[in-house]
């Protein structure tokens, strides 16, 4: 699993199960797409929160240390004991995330720095549904502030989207393995799938052929 300090890349969980499917013993649990280019950085300076960031990393480092911990048990048969500790642990982080941003609004960059930022966002990935859908109005306010990457922003719509069982905007939802076609990576139904490329461009996302291989190379057993 990668460190901590590689949520500079976004962390996109397949759909319908975060426990990890595929026998990729680094990134068997996320595949990671590039979000966007850091040229801000998190420097102590720009950032207005430095106690709130560094709780926001803990929370993040523990979101993946029992995931990591869960690949490396084998996903075949996941361990009760760790299934049952990242239940807890991903409880324990929406409670606090939902306490933080009821008293700061939603922890963009301006407050967090980028890796505090992409931490909370994580977290929230690991959220319920219910959650997701009740903190995505400030994602959204954060993301038109730019303050919320354009990737983070329509990962969370198209999770939100695909849960209430609509079409996604963005094509970031995939369908787990046992869903591919012909060893093909199989997504989530997308709205308007012919231009889909143009909007994945105007929040900063590869062209949906380049995900797609991206999955293969994550993902496919035959790799």
């Amino acid at each position: 699993m990668a460190a901590l300090e590689s949520i500079d890349d976004l962390a996109v969980s397949l759909r319908i199960s975060d426990v990890p499917t595929a026998p990729d013993g680094e990134r068997g649990l996320l595949l990671h797409m590039r979000a966007e280019e850091d040229d801000r950085g998190s420097f102590a300076s720009m950032i207005r929160h430095l106690a709130l960031r560094q709780e926001l990393l803990e929370m993040a480092r523990l979101d993946q240390e029992v995931r990591s911990a869960l690949i490396q048990a084998g996903v075949g048969t996941p361990d009760p004991q760790l299934l049952s500790r990242m239940a807890a642990i991903d409880a324990g982080n929406t409670n606090r995330l939902q306490a933080i941003v009821e008293e700061y609004g939603w922890p963009g960059t301006d407050l967090v720095g980028v890796d505090g930022a992409r931490s909370a966002f994580l977290v929230l990935q690991h959220a319920s549904h219910d959650v997701q859908k009740n903190l995505f109005p400030l994602v959204e306010a954060g993301y038109r502030e730019g303050m919320v990457s354009g990737p983070g922003y329509a990962l969370l719509l198209d999770r939100i989207l695909v849960g209430d069982g609509r079409l996604q905007v963005y094509g970031t939802q995939a369908m787990t393995f046992d869903e591919w076609i012909d060893g093909q990576p199989a997504l989530a139904p997308i709205e308007d799938e012919a231009n889909v490329d143009v909007r994945r461009a105007e929040v900063g996302l590869p062209p949906l052929a380049a995900y797609r291989e991206l999955l293969k190379r994550l993902y496919s057993p035959e790799r």
